[in-house]
């Protein structure tokens, strides 16, 4: 078998459950160990009372140079699995070979003594791994080069920030050169120019190792994995190689929030009465809960009806577009004044406006986004009306691209 070829990490019907109830996780703790003692073996595929599958008959291998995504909303078993597969706690079901080192990064501080330095932490942690002191010393320069820690790297961890934290953990897990490396969410905890030589580490390390990364940041999934696998309730919903697809379906998911289904909000001066996208493409089959989708680069098309107090003559209106960690990543905006040719009716004081928006060839990354819809006395002026996320749209792509956002809308 070619070294490019062997596979590092095998896992078959891997379950895992736990209690929802502490004095019953407790009871049937002692009951396990019991089983275990005599010789019992009990029924591990049945829930017992307030029990519930943490992770439920996950199946993959892994191989050199492969990097498995692992993905899925909070809950879903993700951090489950990797304490598993690092061996921090024991399956109910199925089996786990991993070869070679594993270098681990699973939870901020694990696996460092806070009362030990950062300095005699590297040496606990890489013996552990299978070095040796002398093999140690020959890499205790490259990792203190790359954790950037300084003169606190002789004092107790205990006094170590968050960000300390994470990157004397990645030092010692990537520089020691693992045949397996795990990593947890905890690269969210550094700054842009770390998480930026992260990455580059990562891609040197796939020459020769495997790699398991979880994250809620599908960038960062589409930048290093070759595999990607998509929990759900501790069940797979998704595995392949496909990562645009497999992301692609995690945003879905996202389609049940009932966040576009708001009351639209009124004042004295204005009020937002309808809001639509131009029927094309829909995420699920549920229309009640599906968010309208078009693929990138396609026009995106609003019309709204909306009524504003007759005294303003020509208000501003602007559509600024988050992404969904609620980013600002575009907005557009008609800067002379909704035109008179645009009311249908004047009734009571307001003039009610029927508006068509057209952006071409939308050039955003695939993921979900929201608009926010605001009415000015006029350009860059006065608000008359703000409505955060009154409606939400995904974009869907075949590739990942990740550019700033201009848009130049065609308003009628």
């Amino acid at each position: 078998m070619k070294k490019e070829d062997e596979i590092l990490v095998e896992v078959k019907g891997l379950s895992k459950k736990f209690s929802r109830s502490l004095k019953r996780s407790m009871l049937y703790g002692l009951l396990d160990v019991g089983n275990a003692m005599f010789g019992v073996n009990g029924n591990k595929s049945l829930l017992r009372k307030d029990e519930f599958w943490a992770v439920k008959d996950i199946n993959f291998q892994l191989r050199r140079g492969e990097c498995l995504g692992l993905i899925g909303r909070n809950g879903a078993g993700k951090s489950t699995l990797l304490k598993i597969l690092n061996g921090l706690i024991r399956p109910d079901e199925g089996s786990i070979v991993m070869r070679g080192k594993v270098g681990a990064l699973i939870e901020l501080g694990a696996g460092f003594n806070p009362v030990l330095t950062g300095r005699e932490n590297i040496y606990v942690n890489g013996q552990l791994l299978g070095f040796s002191r002398k093999e140690i010393d020959k890499k205790i320069n490259v990792i203190l080069d790359f954790a950037e820690i300084g003169e606190f790297i002789d004092s107790p961890m205990q006094n170590y920030s968050s960000g300390m934290k994470v990157r004397l953990g990645f030092a010692i897990a990537s520089q020691m050169e693992p045949d397996v490396l795990i990593i947890d969410e905890v690269l969210a905890v550094g700054d842009l120019g770390f998480v930026l030589k992260c990455f580059n580490t990562i891609d040197n390390l796939l020459e020769k190792s495997a790699v398991i990364f979880v994250s809620h940041s599908m960038p960062q999934i589409s930048r290093i994995c070759t595999n990607l696998t998509l929990l759900e309730k501790g069940c797979v919903v998704f595995q392949g190689d496909d990562v645009s697809k497999g992301i692609d379906l995690y945003y879905s998911g996202f389609g049940n929030m009932k966040e576009s289904n708001i009351i639209f909000n009124r004042n004295n001066d204005a009020e937002l009465i309808e809001i639509k996208f131009k029927k094309k493409e829909l995420s699920t089959d549920d229309n009640e809960s599906a968010i309208f989708g078009i693929d990138r680069l396609d026009d995106l098309i609003i019309n709204f009806v909306l009524k504003v107090k007759s005294e303003y003559s020509n208000p501003a209106v602007a559509l600024v577009i988050f992404d969904k960690e609620q980013r600002g990543i575009g907005t557009c905006q008609n800067e002379n004044g909704l035109d008179s040719k645009n009311i249908f009716k004047v009734e009571n004081g307001f003039n009610y406006y029927n508006v068509r928006l057209n952006i071409p060839r939308v050039n955003l990354s695939k993921g979900i986004y929201s608009i926010t819809f605001v009415v000015s006395e006029k350009f860059q002026y006065k608000p008359i009306l703000k409505m955060r996320s009154v409606c939400e749209f995904q974009i869907y792509s075949k590739y990942e691209s990740w550019f700033p956002n201009e848009f130049e809308g065609i308003w009628s």
